[in-house]
């Protein structure tokens, strides 16, 4: 399986459950939005999020090379072990086609490190961590 460094840095933030879905928080090539009777969670492009909101910095992602197929298990499972064992912890989102992991920036070779000894192969178009 392969996986790709995607080059943006990503910010995990928390609205009010019933706030409006703000505009910076859409802007960028990489954003998701949930809303649960809890909260509004949104990740998005670190830049744009204003001092006030309550966030989470400094993430890195990996993408998945898909699309997947539905009938496909295990997926997360594998990848979040794998990085659960190296004491690195995840934030994953899923789309139509494929699954996302987050981990924070400074984790990150670490992370690449631990999967690429357990047989996945990691894209990095960026050429940010090719010492490893």
């Amino acid at each position: 399986m392969k996986l790709e460094i995607l080059k943006i840095k990503l910010c995990i933030c928390k609205l009010k459950f019933d706030d409006p879905i703000p505009d910076w928080s859409i802007k960028g090539d990489f954003f998701s939005v949930t809303r649960t009777s809890d909260e509004l969670s949104l990740v998005c492009s670190q830049s744009a999020v204003p001092a006030n909101i309550q966030a989470e910095n400094d993430w890195r992602v990996l993408k998945v090379q898909g699309p997947l197929d539905f009938g496909l298990t295990g997926i997360l499972s594998k990848l979040s072990t794998t990085l659960a064992e190296a004491g690195i912890s995840i934030f994953a989102i899923s789309t139509f086609d494929t699954d996302y992991l987050l981990v924070r920036e400074e984790k990150l070779a670490q992370a690449i490190e631990s999967l690429k000894k357990k047989g996945y192969e990691i894209i990095d178009h960026c050429s940010y961590f090719n010492f490893i």
